[in-house]
């Protein structure tokens, strides 16, 4: 049995109407376009495009983390090396993201390229390898700045890998190498220089007590004594031999 015209219509209709029913997850928005003019967006739950009218474009609005691949850069100190590092965005406004750029994604991977390379390229490389906290806010700020037209927030970048020629390389480890025989150079003349100045105030310590020199000697011979193969030297104080000395020198 064949359905009517009118049947048909309204069957044709039904399905139409219910076409309009779209299910949106709670981190995507609907960009509406009716007519070719832009309507607020809509979602998340359920929401109702109308047939043949509206157009509809789901943004996503989740935290997307893009690659930024390797970038030849040369530094203020004319050193080429080669960076890369991660972004890490997320659309606030999916009205603009979708009607202000063509390719958000696509526009926002190669400004973060382009930024990169400059804000690399105008620090020296002690600064690029010592100083990557100031240098990744710097990138954000100005990605953040750029990028805010278009309805995007950038919340982080973070810069991975700084590849640096052979010969830099060993140029670094020359470097670090005498750093380090620097600081032992120098923490060893501190020690001497506190050795030295500990005896100095020992000595004026026996200087006042002259009996401490005694005891000193005597600390001395008991700590030789203590090995088994040893050869002991007593120190005798000249004063006890210096009446034996007068008496011969009046014998004589």
């Amino acid at each position: 049995m064949s359905l009517g015209p009118l049947a048909t219509f309204v069957l044709i209709a039904l399905v139409l109407i219910a076409s309009g029913i779209k299910v949106l997850p709670e981190y995507e928005r609907a960009v509406i376009f009716r007519l070719g003019r832009l309507m607020p967006h809509r979602g998340p739950g359920v929401i109702y495009v109308v047939p043949l009218i509206e157009r509809m474009v789901r943004i996503d609005l989740r935290t997307i983390t893009m690659d930024i691949p390797p970038q030849d850069v040369i530094t203020r100190d004319n050193v080429s090396v080669k960076v890369n590092a991660v972004l890490y965005f997320r659309v606030l406004d999916p009205n603009k993201a979708l009607v202000e750029i063509e390719n958000y994604l696509f526009a926002t991977s190669q400004l973060a390229q382009t930024t990169l390379r400059s804000v690399c390229g105008q620090a020296e490389l002690d600064d690029l390898l010592a100083e990557r906290e100031k240098i990744n806010a710097h990138l954000q700020e100005i990605l953040d700045s750029q990028t805010e037209p278009w309805g995007i927030k950038v919340s982080l970048v973070e810069i991975k890998h700084i590849d640096l020629p052979q010969e830099m390389q060993r140029a670094l480890a020359k470097q670090a190498e005498a750093e380090r025989e620097r600081r032992a150079k120098v923490i060893n003349a501190e020690g001497e220089f506190q050795a030295a100045q500990r005896l100095a105030d020992a000595s004026l310590i026996i200087e006042q007590h002259p009996v401490a020199l005694q005891l000193r000697y005597l600390q001395t011979l008991s700590e030789v004594a203590a090995e088994n193969n040893s050869t002991t030297l007593f120190p005798v104080p000249i004063d006890l031999i210096t009446p034996f000395l007068t008496a011969a020198k009046k014998t004589t």
